[in-house]
């Protein structure tokens, strides 16, 4: 039989706020250019098309999950889409968990399993991370969108 998860929270590869305004900024200059341009030839309408092809494209990934974090009873399962492959991480092996801000910059382009300068990075959208220490000293920052409460699972988990 199967466990059942205790938390599972999904993000979503088209709600990330910055490209998500990139994408409609460029789609909105395309339509005023088509607007402005009077003389409409081929050019004009190959605007139209680009413009609403970027707004097909954007609604779609809205469906997208980039990954899912389910907590069980003694490990976090974090679980990409299509080729990714699953990351599993036991609770036995954690020494410490906390809340913090996932990145200073204005822009953070979403990541899975992203392994740079000792740390392992899972992002898709949000302010704040979960910042897993294991035994061996790797680091894992996980973004999510409901840190507080991952933070307490996961503590309650590691003290039993």
């Amino acid at each position: 039989m199967k466990e059942k998860p205790i938390f599972v929270e999904k993000q979503y590869l088209g709600l990330n706020r910055n490209w998500l305004l990139t994408r409609l900024v460029l789609a909105i200059f395309c339509f005023i250019i088509y607007s402005i341009e009077e003389n409409r030839d081929r050019n004009a309408d190959l605007l139209l098309v680009v413009g609403v092809s970027i707004l097909v494209i954007s609604s779609l990934l809205t469906f997208i999950i980039h990954y899912k974090t389910s907590i069980y009873d003694k490990s976090l399962v974090l679980d990409g889409f299509w080729t990714t492959s699953r990351v599993k991480i036991d609770f036995g092996s954690i020494k410490t968990v906390e809340k913090t801000p996932y990145s200073n910059f204005l822009m953070n382009n979403p990541v899975y399993n992203l392994h740079k300068k000792g740390t392992i990075r899972f992002y898709t959208r949000g302010k704040y991370a979960i910042k897993l220490t294991d035994n061996d000293g790797l680091i894992y920052v996980i973004g999510s969108q409901h840190p507080d409460e991952i933070v307490r699972l996961i503590a309650e988990r590691i003290r039993l």
